[in-house]
This record gives structure tokens, C-alpha cells and sequence, in this order.
């Protein structure tokens, strides 16, 4: 399993981020990785909301259906998945003031199959990634 994680201030108000990230359709604006998310089912988002997350990685797009497993006034979990990998996203929130929320981001990925052998070799990449998540999902989520 690959797991990274990344810590940063968000200059918005807990509800507000917390309000923003749970409709995973925004990754799109924060996570470099998403070409596209739609929802995919009715209604408010709530847990077992689910989306299909469209995303290019080493060159190749992958589809996954992320569906929101929990969420509370600190914390929401994503769980995607398809027939190669099972990603789980966790962020966590802090008011830090007002007008600030200091946020913690994890995401985990288990490889299915063979592609597990391929961990090693990607880890890298996801480390990568993360970065770019750390520094464009706070302005993302001001900018909305």
C-alpha cells in the first residue's frame, strides 16, 4: 500500500472547506491527478454519495467510483475504487481561527492483482502528487 500524507492552512472557515470537499466533484479543482468528477446518484451529498472520478496518471486516464464512506464537522472519508486499486482519501480539519482551518490529508492506494508489484515503483509519483494537492487545494478552495 502507498500512503501519503500532507498537513496545511486553508484560509477558510472549517464549515466553509468542510462544505466545499465533501462534494468530491470539486476535486477537479484541487486535485492535479482529476480530469473530470460527476456525481453519479441524487440527492444531498451525505455518506454513500458516490462519483466517477476521471483521472490521468504516467500518461494513462483511470476511472473510479469514489463514494463518501463518512463524514462529520472534522473529518471526511472517500473510498474509490475500480478493478486495479482501492484509494481512500481521509481529510481532516482543525479551526485554527475564524477565518482559518489547518486541514491533514491522507490518501492511501492498495493495489489489486499484479499491479500491487508496481508500489515500489510509483511512490515516488504519489509523493509528487501530494505536493502539487498541497499547494493548489487551498487556493482552489478560496477561490470558490
Amino acid at each position: 500500500m502507498i500512503t501519503v500524507e500532507r498537513t496545511f492552512l486553508v484560509e477558510l472557515p472549517l464549515g466553509e472547506l468542510v462544505t466545499y470537499l465533501e462534494d468530491f466533484a470539486h476535486a477537479e479543482e484541487w486535485d492535479p491527478g482529476t480530469v473530470r468528477c460527476v456525481r453519479i446518484d441524487d440527492g444531498p451529498v451525505r455518506p454513500g454519495a458516490r462519483w466517477r472520478n476521471t483521472s490521468r496518471f504516467r500518461g494513462r486516464t483511470t476511472e473510479l467510483v469514489y463514494r463518501l464512506e463518512s463524514r462529520d464537522a472534522h473529518e471526511l472519508v472517500f473510498v474509490g475504487a475500480n478493478k486495479t486499486v482501492t484509494s481512500t482519501d481521509v481529510m481532516r480539519f482543525e479551526a485554527r481561527s475564524d477565518r482559518a482551518t489547518r486541514m491533514s490529508y491522507t490518501a492511501s492506494l492498495r493495489f489489486k492483482g499484479l499491479a500491487r508489484f508496481a508500489e515500489p515503483f510509483l511512490r515516488s509519483e504519489f509523493e509528487t502528487l501530494a505536493d502539487k494537492v498541497e499547494q493548489q487545494l487551498p487556493s482552489a478552495a478560496v477561490a470558490r
